[in-house]
């Protein structure tokens, strides 16, 4: 990667002001994104979504179609150079081929979604709460409507860091107000995280990148929801609870919310809130490393089979950090739930 951008900025060195100060990051994220592309080969529908929603997401840098070719170049360049062994015309041929329907689609999505919306919005803080010492949850309103689906998330831009973004789950529903709240985890080193929790406060103004991801509910399932939530990874899940709540009349949600502590259910006031007020709705702490009242002791895997009878026939959503998600979908494929009705988005995590 520090390859492929030095060729890069080396032929068009103003492309350099459209990316962070700190690379590393970003590093990681293009090799994740090419990745996910040539995996993606066998499932042109997922990728037509994914590569629609890099190229919607990308209008909050400045990028262009005219910046495509230019990153053709340098991307051919460090394959050539690392797979020099194994390098052919025809692999060429098919590298070129597949990026440019790849950068196609990314400029074309792109160009459709400035028609009709704009490349960031101006948010305002209008509550900002500390839950722990790294944590906070903070109320946001855009100064225009900002439309999305709950189990989305949006990138955050704050005035500390220019050009710097990352992703966070929003944790409600549509609302009237068309406020939207963010758990925020200040991580270690985390520059945008660590703006949010210590450095925001009411009346400060972020900026947020178009909605982006697929672990929204399915419109035509009337089945039960299973919604498991760990970390800062109860925001999507809460949301998906909030809109099945109002939407669905009959459709029962179990939300199962984990810790490693009692002092880590940092939302569990506002769930039990919410859980009084439907009926349907049942709210499970689990608490992994120390007992805890009203809670389940164990990890999430553990726990699964005496909170479910017959687990197969719900819709189940997996959200917070990656080994947690990695062992609830595991589990809950041995206790039948079809590959089809486990939802997960491993990109909900900020820093």
């Amino acid at each position: 990667m520090s390859y492929f951008y030095g060729r890069l900025f080396a032929a068009r060195p103003r492309l350099r002001t459209l990316f962070p100060p700190a690379m590393g990051g970003q590093h990681d994220r293009f090799f994740h994104a090419l990745s996910r592309i040539v995996w993606s080969q066998d499932n042109p529908e997922e990728l037509a979504r994914h590569l629609e929603g890099l190229g919607r997401g990308h209008r909050k840098y400045g990028v262009l179609r005219e910046h495509y070719p230019a990153v053709e170049e340098a991307l051919t360049a460090t394959l050539r150079a690392f797979a020099a062994d194994v390098w052919t015309a025809e692999a060429e041929a098919a590298w070129r081929a597949a990026y440019r329907s790849a950068a196609d689609a990314m400029a074309g999505a792109a160009e459709r979604d400035a028609a009709s919306a704009p490349p960031w919005w101006v948010a305002e803080v209008v509550r900002h709460e500390r839950r722990a010492f790294d944590l906070a949850v903070l109320t946001l309103r855009p100064e225009r409507p900002l439309a999305f689906a709950p189990g989305q998330h949006v990138s955050v831009q704050t005035a500390r860091w220019p050009r710097v973004w990352r992703p966070y789950s929003i944790a409600n529903a549509p609302r009237r107000d068309g406020t939207v709240c963010l758990h925020v985890r200040a991580r270690p080193a985390g520059w945008v995280s660590g703006a949010l929790v210590r450095h925001t406060g009411p009346g400060d103004s972020v900026l947020l990148g178009p909605p982006d991801g697929a672990m929204t509910l399915d419109p035509a399932s009337g089945r039960p929801l299973l919604l498991i939530g760990g970390g800062t990874g109860l925001a999507p899940v809460k949301a998906l609870a909030e809109q099945a709540l109002a939407s669905d009349a009959g459709r029962d949600v179990l939300l199962v919310v984990a810790a490693r502590t009692e002092g880590a259910l940092y939302d569990l006031p506002a769930l039990r809130g919410l859980e009084s007020a439907h009926s349907r709705l049942r709210v499970v702490p689990v608490v992994s490393r120390e007992p805890a009242a009203g809670a389940l002791a164990g990890r999430v895997p553990d726990v699964l089979p005496q909170l479910l009878d017959g687990a197969g026939g719900h819709d189940a959503y997996v959200a917070g950090p990656a080994p947690l998600v990695r062992a609830a979908v595991g589990a809950l494929q041995r206790l039948g739930v079809p590959l089809t009705r486990l939802h997960h988005d491993l990109l909900t995590a900020g820093d």
